[in-house]
């Protein structure tokens, strides 16, 4: 089933919420397919990319890019999962709404 899973920040739930718009089997991120979603960050919405490795890349190219632990997380609401925005700073989240694709977050 195709789903948007919204998650908040766990450290601030009003600061950079994000949304990815996923393939859902047997309650986990189904297969190699690469993932859409965004996020706002510091006040802009970033849109960004998913790859099978939990690679999350902004822009074409050699754009900014995460890590992320969401592809190995079981998909449900109250799901902890972390995203490494790299140099050693780390965020938790938060699995808040699981929604039909182009749900508001």
């Amino acid at each position: 089933m195709m789903a948007r899973v919204i998650a908040r920040w766990v450290d601030d739930t009003l600061e950079s919420p994000l949304a990815v718009d996923v393939l859902i089997a047997d309650g986990r991120i189904a297969g190699p397919s690469m993932a859409f979603g965004c996020i706002d960050w510091e006040g802009a919405q970033r849109p960004f990319t998913l790859d099978e490795c939990g690679t999350i890349r902004f822009g074409a190219g050699g754009g900014e890019s995460w890590r992320t632990d969401l592809r190995e997380a079981e998909i449900k609401v109250g799901t902890i999962f972390q995203i490494d925005w790299g140099q050693g700073d780390l965020g938790r989240y938060k699995i808040v709404k699981i929604a039909v694709p182009g749900a508001k977050v």
